[in-house]
Formats: C-alpha cells, structure tokens, sequence
C-alpha cells in the first residue's frame, strides 16, 4: 500500500491555498539557506503537502526527508506577508509522518530512546552517573582530543557532543515546594522546571524561582511534575505530547495561582499552544483554555508586572552582552523586546546586537541531534555572529539553544559564558540567598 496521509487530521487544504508562492520565506528558511533546494523550504513543503492531500505524490523516504529537514523555528510564520499558518501545517505533517512512515530500525530505536528518556527526569538521571564517570575519568577528554567520535555514527556523536558538563545538583530537585514572596506578596505564581533542563541546567530554575521572590511573588513547585511535551509535539509524538499535556494542566490547575511561569522558549511555546493540542479532547479542552491564559514566559511576565527588586551592576567595569533569540520565543510567542528591556535595566550592561539574529542555531529540540549536518553549519554561523560584537556574555533564553552554543564556542576555540538572561538578573539583584529543600 502506497503510504500518504491518513484521514485524522491532514494539512488543512485551506491554509495550504492561502501560500501564494512568493518565496519571501526562503531567505528566512535556515534549512533553505544551508541545503539550497526549494524542497527543503516552507513554500517547497507546502507543494509537497498539497501534493499529498491530492494523492500526487506518496509519503516516500525523499518526501518524509524534506519534512524532517524542517527545524520548525516558524521564522517563515514571521516573514511571510500573506499570513500563512506555516506552524499548523508543519504541526499536522509531522503527526501524520510519524504514523504513516516507516522509518528504518536505527532510526526509529533512537527516536523511541529519546522519547522515552529525554522528557522523564528521573530516567534521564539514571543516565548521570555513567555520564558523570565519563567526564570525571578523563575518557570525554580522551574521546574529544582523539577525534574518536568521528568512529562514532553522525547522530551518536552528536549527542555527545552536546553534553555540558554535569553538576550535582542536577541529580535531583532540590527546590522546595513554596517560596515566601520577598515583602508584600504581589502574586502568586507557579513555576514549571522543565525535564532537560532541570537535569542539566539546574541553574536557571533557581535564578528563575528566587528572582519572582525578589520581586514580591509567592512561588509555587509542584513536585510531581514532568516535561510539558514540546519535544514530543514538536517531533510528531502526538499522542505522547497529549499525555504530557493532561499531566501538566492537572499538575497546576488547582493551586489557585495568578500566571504559570516558564523560563525555556520551545517549552512556553508548547504550552501557549495546549487549547489547539487538546482542542479534541472533551475532558480537557475547557481546561487547556484556563492554563493557557496564565501561562507567561518569564521575560514576558516581569516586563508585564514590572521589576521591585534593586538591581546592581555585575561588575566594578561595564559588561558587554549579546542576546541570542530562540526561535520559539521570538518566532512562535513573539517575544523579543521584553528580554532586551529587562536586560537593559542592570546598571553597567552593554547590550549589543548581531547580524541575522532571527536566523536559528541549529538545536530546535532534539534537530541538532536527528539532523547533525545541517545543524552544525547553523551552530557554527550563529556562533561566529554571536562573537562579533566581543561580548562578555552571551544571553541565551533556551537549554536546548544554550547547549548548542556552548559546543560551538568551544570547537572555535572561545569560552565566553552562556546564561539565561535571568541568571543575570539574578547576579544583578544580588540574591545571595538559596532557597534549600
């Protein structure tokens, strides 16, 4: 049987029609711009959907790989001057390839690995120690020096590649369950620690967790609580990213809490998008709608509420800083004022800007692992444009963007920190302070 698109859920001819084919997006395309081939651009998949949808063409490997070579970074979404809904459609194909494409066995088994490892924490902590032996022993180094991840399969050393150095406190949470708003409680809010990111940027959720106290909000952690589903969704692991999804709401939804705060771009972007995710399900819907409009990106949320806290300057000198915009907080929320405002606001920081700083790095979830090639060219461009304005740090509001660039700084030789912008806030504010179990 000729594989196509099955009956649930296709690419909707509709918005498929509303592409009038003007090729404005294909400067914006980062798989465009690397690969060169029109079917390796929004405006060339869109004729491949619509050729599917008419039964023109089958769901063949060739097609399946124009998708795949798609990062979803939704700049196209903010290019295009018709207004076509790129994401919806790229958000139906993906599915619809997972259930009707056989993949090959290497493939799907490290797919099925990460899909079963990369949202769960604690199973991805299972992986910490004989991570940990492999860089503590010297062998990472070993491996590294050699070049013997070239002996490596593409997509194995990429992972490797990837791999930031680990710390201690990444091998369980130690953030309580209620932090006490610092003065006269303003809000009070939940705060979602994520899967990658609580495991190996542990960090960031404490800087996020003690600035909301600083600035007069009561912080609220669930402690049961597990990935919000964007690797998931944005892989086409639909029925997988569903279940995150309940989880999520349930998790969150009776705490009597102003906003849900998220400090990871991919990850917000998901979650402002649980009402279309859960739009057919009659049990949740309702419920979707209700945690989305509390949902804030943390950036988002302190540039709405305002800063209380006394900020200091980081250093005796000015510090010099790039941000780096992650697609999915700046393409797919269109969020990229409000971090640049709040990082404004630390006396003595210099904000500078880069070439192309629409243009992705490369990671987009899980991509740099699954596309390595592609994803390299990305990583190392962005990397060159973040360096030239010699920046003191580099501001990064993405795990996933923020390991990318950390390996791509390191194989051009550079070691300029990367932290998220609230990281910086959190050092300006001088909060000395750590919130303990």
């Amino acid at each position: 049987m000729t594989p196509t698109f099955d009956p649930k859920s296709p690419p909707n001819p509709e918005l498929i029609d509303a592409c009038v084919h003007c090729g404005f997006c294909l400067a914006s395309c980062p798989s465009y711009r690397v690969i060169g081939k029109e079917t390796d651009s929004p405006r060339g998949r869109i004729y491949l959907m619509d050729g599917i949808n008419r039964a023109e063409i089958s769901l063949s490997p060739t097609v399946v790989s124009h998708f795949d070579s798609c990062l979803g970074c939704l700049a196209c979404v903010t290019t295009c001057p018709s207004g076509v809904q790129y994401d919806k459609l790229i958000s139906a194909t993906r599915p619809q390839v997972e259930r009707n494409h056989p993949r090959s066995v290497f493939d799907r088994l490290l797919r099925q690995f990460i899909f079963n490892v990369f949202p769960y924490p604690d199973r991805l902590r299972w992986l910490l120690l004989p991570l940990w032996f492999y860089q503590k022993t010297g062998l990472q180094s070993l491996m590294r020096g050699f070049g013997l991840l070239k002996l490596l399969p593409d997509r194995l050393a990429a992972m490797e590649s990837i791999m930031p150095p680990l710390s201690q406190e990444g091998f369980r949470d130690k953030l309580p369950h209620l932090v006490p708003a610092r003065g006269e409680k303003r809000y009070r809010v939940g705060v979602i620690t994520g899967c990658v990111q609580r495991v190996f940027q542990p960090s960031v959720n404490l800087a996020t967790v003690e600035v909301l106290a600083a600035n007069a909000c009561e912080v609220v952690i669930p402690p049961i609580q597990g990935c919000c589903g964007a690797l998931s969704s944005h892989q086409g692991q639909e029925e997988q990213a569903q279940v995150l999804a309940r989880e999520m709401i349930d998790r969150f939804f009776d705490l009597s809490l102003d906003y849900v705060i998220i400090n990871a771009a991919g990850c917000g972007h998901t979650l402002k998008e649980y009402g279309h995710l859960l739009e057919a399900d009659e049990r949740y819907k309702a419920k979707a709608k209700v945690f989305v409009k509390k949902v804030r990106d943390i950036h988002e949320f302190l540039a709405e509420v305002g800063i209380t806290a006394e900020l200091k300057p980081l250093s005796d000198q000015p510090v010099r800083v790039v941000y780096q915009d992650a697609c999915h907080l700046l393409h797919g929320q269109k969020i990229g004022l409000q971090p640049r405002q709040l990082l404004k606001k630390i006396p003595g920081l210099e904000l500078k800007e880069i070439v192309d700083s629409a243009l992705c790095c490369g990671s987009a979830g899980v991509y740099n692992i699954l596309q390595p090639q592609v994803a390299e060219e990305l990583g190392t461009q962005k990397v060159k444009n973040l360096l030239a304005p010699k920046p003191d740090i580099i501001a990064s509001p993405n795990v996933g963007c923020a390991l990318q660039i950390r390996k791509h700084l390191s194989l051009q030789g550079q070691s300029v920190p990367v932290l998220h912008p609230i990281e910086l806030l959190h050092r300006s504010i001088g909060y000395d302070k750590t919130v303990s179990p």
